[in-house]
């Protein structure tokens, strides 16, 4: 079978999750599920075993977060760490580091790009589903992306329509993609799931460099003439775009896998409960905790030592980290971003950042 080279995508800040999640120390070097290792970490080793080693993994990230992501992962070839001057979204990351890996491995390389924070159960079937994408992007002039089956009608996420099925590769399923659709809104979402047509925009991608360089030259001309002619030192003239946008929404040679394994991508403190909650309980407490008449909400500290008391609370997240404390409905920790910008525009709030 072709090596895969995976390519993890960790530049992201991870707002959401603030406090936790600040400047120097995004969502990605977070341990969030009370085991440790951090999401970085998680998706390192679950991308080892396809890269066969740490010759083989790279990083894209930005320059702020590279010395961090060298101490989360020790073992990762400094050649392999690719630092963004600034980010521009994932179009020019994946462009970038596309031109970098087909520098070294030629243009017939596999390369896989991944979200360095989901949260994926059943490596056993995860791994299955790679090697049948590597499979399919090797053998063919195809981009692979795999697809979550939706459990709900989520808002958050993209969607991607399968269209006719292309064939069976590694023994799943394949087929054409006929649309991307960004974040619908519910009763859009609602009728993509009575379909059974649509899955979950996992953010995951495989295909050959030299395909995947010849698509980006036709569909993101600007983008691919500036870093191949004036490489990174002009990443500020890039345009700030996504690769669904530049890329995934215009090619014809899209294709979906639907998988079969869990996965969530951890988008905010609401995400927390959908993992870790027990039947048993009805609070989520990652923290030491006191309380009285409280159901249904999350409790979160980074301390040993402090003690989150609580009275009649229902249906809250409470944070507590170092010199924060975050109290907020659960309906509403999406506003977490536009409390970031409140902090931002006082200088007395900025070293919380």
């Amino acid at each position: 079978m072709n090596t895969l080279i995976p390519v993890i995508l960790a530049g992201g800040k991870g707002e959401r999750f603030w406090p936790l999640s600040r400047k120097h120390r995004p969502k990605q070097f977070l341990s969030l599920d009370g085991s440790g290792k951090s999401l970085l970490q998680a998706t390192a080793d679950r991308l080892l075993p396809l890269a066969k080693d740490w010759e083989n993994l790279w990083v894209v990230t930005s320059t702020q977060l590279a010395q961090g992501v060298q101490e989360q992962l020790p073992h990762l070839h400094a050649q392999n760490l690719l630092a963004e001057p600034e980010g521009r979204d994932t179009a020019p990351a994946v462009a970038w580091s596309t031109l970098e890996v087909a520098k070294r491995y030629g243009e017939d390389a596999v390369i896989g790009f991944f979200p360095a924070d989901p949260w994926i159960d059943n490596q056993i079937n995860f791994q299955k589903t790679l090697c049948a994408a590597t499979l399919l992007a090797a053998t063919e002039n195809a981009i692979a992306t795999l697809g979550v089956k939706p459990t709900y009608p989520a808002t958050g996420y993209g969607y991607i329509e399968q269209g006719d099925l292309a064939g069976s590769f590694g023994g799943l399923p394949v087929y054409r993609v006929n649309r991307f659709t960004e974040k619908p809104d519910r009763e859009t979402a609602e009728s993509f799931l009575v379909t059974n047509r649509f899955s979950w925009n996992s953010g995951m991608f495989v295909f050959r460099a030299g395909v995947v360089l010849d698509e980006l030259r036709t569909h993101a001309p600007e983008m691919m003439q500036i870093l191949e002619t004036e490489g990174v030192s002009a990443y500020a003239r890039l345009p700030k775009i996504s690769i669904d946008y530049a890329l995934m929404e215009k090619t014809q040679i899209a294709y979906v896998l639907p998988v079969d394994f869990g996965w969530d991508d951890l988008g905010d403190w609401n995400a927390i409960e959908r993992l870790l909650k027990k039947a048993t309980t009805s609070n989520v407490e990652l923290a030491n905790h006191v309380g009285l008449d409280t159901k249904d909400t999350l409790l979160y500290s980074t301390s040993d030592d402090d003690v989150i008391v609580t009275i009649g609370l229902e249906d809250v997240v409470v944070v507590r980290d170092r010199n924060v404390t975050l109290i907020a409905r659960k309906d509403r920790t999406q506003e977490i971003k536009q409390v970031l910008k409140l902090l931002q525009d006082n200088p007395k709030f900025t070293d919380l950042l």
